[in-house]
Protein backbone atom coordinates (compact mmCIF):
# COMPACT_ATOMS: atom_id res chain seq x y z
CA UNK A 1 0.00 0.00 0.00
CA UNK A 2 2.69 2.05 1.08
CA UNK A 3 4.57 1.68 -2.10
CA UNK A 4 1.21 1.90 -4.27
CA UNK A 5 0.46 5.72 -2.54
CA UNK A 6 4.47 6.44 -3.04
CA UNK A 7 3.72 5.47 -7.00
CA UNK A 8 0.29 8.21 -7.29
CA UNK A 9 1.94 10.72 -5.57
CA UNK A 10 5.35 10.69 -7.77
CA UNK A 11 2.67 10.54 -10.77
CA UNK A 12 1.12 13.67 -9.06
CA UNK A 13 4.44 15.31 -8.83
CA UNK A 14 5.56 14.90 -12.27
CA UNK A 15 2.15 15.63 -13.84
CA UNK A 16 2.56 18.69 -11.75
CA UNK A 17 5.85 19.69 -12.75
CA UNK A 18 4.93 18.94 -16.45
CA UNK A 19 1.70 21.32 -16.10
CA UNK A 20 4.60 24.31 -14.50
CA UNK A 21 4.44 27.56 -17.24
CA UNK A 22 8.34 26.98 -18.92
CA UNK A 23 9.21 26.74 -22.21
CA UNK A 24 7.69 22.84 -22.59
CA UNK A 25 4.38 24.13 -21.23
CA UNK A 26 3.06 27.34 -22.26
CA UNK A 27 2.54 29.09 -25.38
CA UNK A 28 5.45 30.64 -26.26
CA UNK A 29 7.36 29.00 -28.93
CA UNK A 30 10.70 31.54 -28.48
CA UNK A 31 12.57 28.78 -26.38
CA UNK A 32 12.21 25.96 -29.09
CA UNK A 33 15.19 24.12 -29.54
CA UNK A 34 17.03 26.04 -26.28
CA UNK A 35 18.47 24.78 -23.31
CA UNK A 36 17.39 25.89 -20.25
CA UNK A 37 20.05 28.53 -19.19
CA UNK A 38 18.57 31.85 -17.54
CA UNK A 39 18.32 32.40 -13.75
CA UNK A 40 21.44 32.63 -10.96
CA UNK A 41 22.56 29.40 -11.96
CA UNK A 42 21.35 29.27 -15.49
CA UNK A 43 19.73 26.30 -15.47
CA UNK A 44 16.23 27.66 -15.71
CA UNK A 45 13.77 27.37 -19.20
CA UNK A 46 14.38 30.74 -20.13
CA UNK A 47 10.19 31.22 -21.28
CA UNK A 48 8.71 30.17 -17.75
CA UNK A 49 5.98 32.41 -17.31
CA UNK A 50 4.20 33.00 -13.65
CA UNK A 51 0.54 33.55 -12.59
CA UNK A 52 0.09 37.06 -11.21
CA UNK A 53 -2.47 36.54 -8.68
CA UNK A 54 -5.15 39.97 -9.58
CA UNK A 55 -6.54 41.84 -6.77
CA UNK A 56 -6.86 45.93 -6.11
CA UNK A 57 -4.05 47.97 -5.32
CA UNK A 58 -2.98 51.95 -5.36
CA UNK A 59 -1.28 53.52 -8.82
CA UNK A 60 -0.34 56.14 -6.33
CA UNK A 61 1.01 55.60 -2.72
CA UNK A 62 -0.72 59.06 -2.05
CA UNK A 63 -3.53 58.97 -3.00
CA UNK A 64 -6.57 56.28 -1.84
CA UNK A 65 -8.87 57.12 -4.46
CA UNK A 66 -5.85 56.06 -6.88
CA UNK A 67 -7.21 52.22 -6.80
CA UNK A 68 -7.08 49.80 -9.78
CA UNK A 69 -8.08 46.35 -10.00
CA UNK A 70 -6.25 43.95 -12.17
CA UNK A 71 -7.52 40.09 -12.94
CA UNK A 72 -5.00 36.81 -13.24
CA UNK A 73 -2.77 37.38 -15.44
CA UNK A 74 0.74 35.49 -16.24
CA UNK A 75 4.42 37.50 -16.49
CA UNK A 76 7.03 36.09 -17.64
CA UNK A 77 9.72 34.89 -15.09
CA UNK A 78 12.42 36.47 -17.73
CA UNK A 79 13.41 39.54 -19.66
CA UNK A 80 13.42 38.50 -23.09
CA UNK A 81 16.76 37.35 -23.43
CA UNK A 82 18.73 37.78 -27.14
CA UNK A 83 18.75 33.98 -27.95
CA UNK A 84 14.92 34.39 -27.55
CA UNK A 85 14.63 37.43 -29.76
CA UNK A 86 16.73 35.66 -32.29
CA UNK A 87 13.77 33.22 -32.74
CA UNK A 88 11.81 35.97 -34.00
CA UNK A 89 14.54 37.94 -36.01
CA UNK A 90 15.21 33.92 -38.07
CA UNK A 91 11.41 33.84 -38.67
CA UNK A 92 11.24 37.10 -39.85
CA UNK A 93 9.39 38.97 -42.11
CA UNK A 94 6.80 35.95 -41.40
CA UNK A 95 6.92 36.38 -38.01
CA UNK A 96 5.33 40.02 -38.23
CA UNK A 97 1.84 39.94 -35.86
CA UNK A 98 -1.44 39.46 -38.16
CA UNK A 99 -4.11 42.39 -37.29
CA UNK A 100 -5.88 41.98 -33.51
CA UNK A 101 -3.14 39.61 -32.54
CA UNK A 102 -1.47 40.58 -29.03
CA UNK A 103 -4.54 41.98 -27.41
CA UNK A 104 -5.47 41.87 -24.18
CA UNK A 105 -8.59 39.51 -23.54
CA UNK A 106 -10.45 41.97 -21.15
CA UNK A 107 -9.37 45.27 -23.12
CA UNK A 108 -11.26 46.42 -26.97
CA UNK A 109 -8.71 47.46 -29.54
CA UNK A 110 -5.77 46.15 -27.71
CA UNK A 111 -4.34 44.15 -30.45
CA UNK A 112 -1.82 44.83 -33.01
CA UNK A 113 -3.17 47.53 -35.79
CA UNK A 114 -2.27 47.09 -39.27
CA UNK A 115 -1.45 50.48 -39.96
CA UNK A 116 1.36 50.01 -37.48
CA UNK A 117 3.43 47.50 -39.68
CA UNK A 118 4.91 50.36 -41.42
CA UNK A 119 6.84 50.99 -38.08
CA UNK A 120 8.85 47.34 -38.41
CA UNK A 121 11.74 46.93 -40.66
CA UNK A 122 11.06 46.19 -43.98
CA UNK A 123 12.92 42.52 -44.23
CA UNK A 124 15.29 40.91 -42.27
CA UNK A 125 18.46 42.07 -43.30
CA UNK A 126 16.73 45.65 -41.98
CA UNK A 127 16.01 44.31 -39.01
CA UNK A 128 19.86 42.83 -37.98
CA UNK A 129 21.31 46.47 -39.20
CA UNK A 130 18.46 48.47 -36.61
CA UNK A 131 19.03 46.32 -33.87
CA UNK A 132 22.96 47.48 -33.76
CA UNK A 133 22.46 50.86 -32.42
CA UNK A 134 25.03 51.39 -30.01
CA UNK A 135 28.16 49.93 -30.81
CA UNK A 136 29.24 49.77 -26.85
CA UNK A 137 25.93 48.28 -25.52
CA UNK A 138 23.77 46.46 -27.88
CA UNK A 139 23.60 42.37 -27.49
CA UNK A 140 22.89 41.59 -30.73
CA UNK A 141 25.07 39.68 -32.51
CA UNK A 142 24.93 38.02 -36.02
CA UNK A 143 25.73 34.75 -34.75
CA UNK A 144 24.44 33.07 -31.69
CA UNK A 145 27.52 33.48 -28.89
CA UNK A 146 28.65 34.71 -25.65
CA UNK A 147 25.28 37.51 -24.98
CA UNK A 148 22.26 34.75 -26.17
CA UNK A 149 21.32 34.92 -21.99
CA UNK A 150 21.90 38.41 -21.89
CA UNK A 151 18.08 41.11 -21.81
CA UNK A 152 17.49 42.03 -25.32
CA UNK A 153 17.55 45.51 -26.18
CA UNK A 154 17.68 48.40 -28.86
CA UNK A 155 13.89 47.36 -29.74
CA UNK A 156 11.34 49.51 -30.49
CA UNK A 157 7.69 49.15 -28.70
CA UNK A 158 6.41 48.09 -32.27
CA UNK A 159 9.08 45.41 -32.37
CA UNK A 160 8.55 44.55 -28.67
CA UNK A 161 4.51 43.88 -29.36
CA UNK A 162 5.24 42.31 -32.64
CA UNK A 163 7.57 39.91 -30.53
CA UNK A 164 5.53 39.01 -27.64
CA UNK A 165 1.94 38.31 -30.38
CA UNK A 166 4.73 36.18 -32.33
CA UNK A 167 5.17 34.04 -29.17
CA UNK A 168 1.66 33.66 -27.83
CA UNK A 169 1.53 36.36 -25.03
CA UNK A 170 1.29 40.26 -25.49
CA UNK A 171 3.02 43.50 -23.95
CA UNK A 172 1.82 43.88 -20.23
CA UNK A 173 -0.41 46.72 -19.68
CA UNK A 174 1.25 49.60 -17.06
CA UNK A 175 -1.13 48.70 -14.33
CA UNK A 176 -0.28 45.20 -14.76
CA UNK A 177 3.54 45.71 -14.83
CA UNK A 178 3.11 47.99 -11.62
CA UNK A 179 1.07 45.51 -10.19
CA UNK A 180 3.56 42.86 -10.29
CA UNK A 181 6.26 44.76 -9.18
CA UNK A 182 4.52 46.40 -6.40
CA UNK A 183 3.61 43.23 -5.02
CA UNK A 184 -0.25 44.28 -5.62
CA UNK A 185 -1.35 45.22 -2.40
CA UNK A 186 2.04 44.80 -0.54
CA UNK A 187 2.62 48.11 -2.40
CA UNK A 188 6.50 47.92 -2.39
CA UNK A 189 8.85 50.18 -3.11
CA UNK A 190 11.19 48.06 -5.03
CA UNK A 191 10.11 44.27 -6.34
CA UNK A 192 11.96 42.61 -3.62
CA UNK A 193 10.85 44.74 -0.15
CA UNK A 194 8.51 43.13 2.21
CA UNK A 195 8.70 45.45 4.75
CA UNK A 196 8.65 49.65 5.25
CA UNK A 197 12.54 49.36 5.66
CA UNK A 198 13.56 48.79 1.86
CA UNK A 199 16.65 48.86 0.31
CA UNK A 200 18.66 48.69 -2.30
CA UNK A 201 22.23 47.21 -3.37
CA UNK A 202 23.85 45.37 -6.37
CA UNK A 203 23.19 41.90 -4.70
CA UNK A 204 19.50 42.48 -4.95
CA UNK A 205 19.14 44.33 -8.83
CA UNK A 206 21.31 45.04 -12.04
CA UNK A 207 21.88 48.90 -11.63
CA UNK A 208 24.37 51.99 -11.32
CA UNK A 209 26.56 50.05 -14.13
CA UNK A 210 27.77 48.64 -10.90
CA UNK A 211 27.05 44.96 -12.43
CA UNK A 212 30.62 43.87 -13.44
CA UNK A 213 31.99 44.86 -9.56
CA UNK A 214 33.79 48.18 -10.53
CA UNK A 215 32.75 51.58 -9.44
CA UNK A 216 29.48 53.21 -9.63
CA UNK A 217 28.87 54.98 -12.91
CA UNK A 218 31.82 53.34 -14.21
CA UNK A 219 29.43 52.50 -17.44
CA UNK A 220 30.75 49.50 -19.96
CA UNK A 221 28.88 46.38 -21.48
CA UNK A 222 29.63 43.86 -18.76
CA UNK A 223 27.68 45.68 -16.48
CA UNK A 224 24.48 44.55 -18.55
CA UNK A 225 24.55 40.62 -17.13
CA UNK A 226 22.68 37.89 -17.76
CA UNK A 227 18.62 37.44 -17.13
CA UNK A 228 17.75 36.36 -13.34
CA UNK A 229 21.32 36.76 -12.36
CA UNK A 230 19.74 38.34 -9.17
CA UNK A 231 17.31 35.94 -8.15
CA UNK A 232 16.00 35.05 -6.10
CA UNK A 233 17.19 37.88 -3.98
CA UNK A 234 15.82 40.43 -6.44
CA UNK A 235 12.69 38.48 -7.08
CA UNK A 236 9.25 40.43 -7.11
CA UNK A 237 6.06 38.52 -4.99
CA UNK A 238 5.17 36.62 -7.36
CA UNK A 239 8.95 35.46 -8.91
CA UNK A 240 9.78 37.86 -11.82
CA UNK A 241 13.47 38.78 -11.91
CA UNK A 242 14.49 41.99 -12.90
CA UNK A 243 11.44 43.85 -12.23
CA UNK A 244 13.77 46.54 -11.20
CA UNK A 245 17.37 47.20 -13.25
CA UNK A 246 18.97 44.91 -16.16
CA UNK A 247 17.00 46.79 -19.04
CA UNK A 248 13.77 49.13 -18.26
CA UNK A 249 10.61 47.40 -20.05
CA UNK A 250 8.19 48.21 -22.59
CA UNK A 251 4.14 48.74 -21.64
CA UNK A 252 1.22 49.15 -23.65
CA UNK A 253 0.02 51.89 -23.03
CA UNK A 254 0.15 55.49 -23.60
CA UNK A 255 2.09 58.43 -21.20
CA UNK A 256 -1.03 59.76 -20.23
CA UNK A 257 -1.70 61.99 -17.40
CA UNK A 258 -3.76 62.11 -15.76
CA UNK A 259 -3.38 58.30 -14.77
CA UNK A 260 -7.76 56.90 -14.97
CA UNK A 261 -8.72 55.95 -11.85
CA UNK A 262 -10.03 53.57 -10.23
CA UNK A 263 -9.65 51.54 -13.11
CA UNK A 264 -10.92 47.80 -13.54
CA UNK A 265 -8.29 45.71 -16.20
CA UNK A 266 -7.79 49.17 -17.90
CA UNK A 267 -4.75 50.94 -20.21
CA UNK A 268 -4.18 53.89 -22.01
CA UNK A 269 -4.78 53.10 -25.61
CA UNK A 270 -5.68 56.83 -27.44
CA UNK A 271 -2.81 58.91 -27.44
CA UNK A 272 -3.36 62.53 -26.07
CA UNK A 273 -1.68 65.48 -27.33
CA UNK A 274 -1.86 68.36 -24.59
CA UNK A 275 0.38 69.87 -23.30
CA UNK A 276 2.49 67.34 -24.93
CA UNK A 277 2.13 64.21 -27.55
CA UNK A 278 2.30 61.25 -25.04
CA UNK A 279 4.99 58.38 -25.82
CA UNK A 280 4.88 54.85 -25.07
CA UNK A 281 5.32 53.59 -21.20
CA UNK A 282 8.84 51.65 -20.24
CA UNK A 283 8.96 51.29 -16.82
CA UNK A 284 11.59 49.45 -14.06
CA UNK A 285 14.75 51.27 -14.87
CA UNK A 286 18.09 49.82 -16.20
CA UNK A 287 21.77 49.21 -15.76
CA UNK A 288 22.64 52.98 -15.78
CA UNK A 289 20.09 54.07 -13.39
CA UNK A 290 20.76 55.07 -9.81
CA UNK A 291 18.53 53.28 -7.24
CA UNK A 292 15.35 56.10 -7.27
CA UNK A 293 14.69 55.19 -11.09
CA UNK A 294 13.51 51.40 -9.62
CA UNK A 295 11.05 52.34 -7.45
CA UNK A 296 7.42 52.54 -8.54
CA UNK A 297 6.52 56.15 -8.14
CA UNK A 298 9.34 56.39 -11.32
CA UNK A 299 7.17 56.97 -14.71
CA UNK A 300 9.00 56.79 -18.40
CA UNK A 301 7.93 57.45 -21.59
CA UNK A 302 9.75 57.82 -25.12
CA UNK A 303 8.57 57.80 -28.81
CA UNK A 304 7.38 54.03 -29.77
CA UNK A 305 9.86 54.61 -32.81
CA UNK A 306 12.93 55.04 -30.44
CA UNK A 307 15.19 52.26 -29.79
CA UNK A 308 17.89 52.37 -27.38
CA UNK A 309 20.45 50.24 -25.45
CA UNK A 310 18.50 50.54 -21.95
CA UNK A 311 15.53 49.33 -23.15
CA UNK A 312 14.15 45.79 -23.41
CA UNK A 313 10.98 43.88 -23.10
CA UNK A 314 8.85 41.38 -21.08
CA UNK A 315 5.66 39.72 -21.76
CA UNK A 316 2.36 39.28 -20.41
CA UNK A 317 0.07 36.16 -21.31
CA UNK A 318 -3.33 35.09 -20.59
CA UNK A 319 -4.12 33.07 -17.05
Amino acid sequence: MKNNSFLVGFGVAILSLMAMPGCDSNDSQSCNGLPATCGLNQNEHCCASAIVTGGTFLRNSDSSAASATISDFRLDRFEITLGRFRKFVESYPESKPASGAGAHPLIDNSGWNNEWDVNLPADKAAFITALKCDATFQTFTDTAAANEQLPMNCITWYEAFAFCAWDGGRLPTEAEWLYAGQGGNEQREYPWSKSANSMIDETFAVYGCLGDGSAEWDCAFADILPVGSKSPKGDGRWGQADLGGSVAEWNLDFFNLPVPFPCKDCAQLTQLTTPFPAGRVYSGGDFRNGGSALTFDARSEDSPATRTSFRGVRCARNP
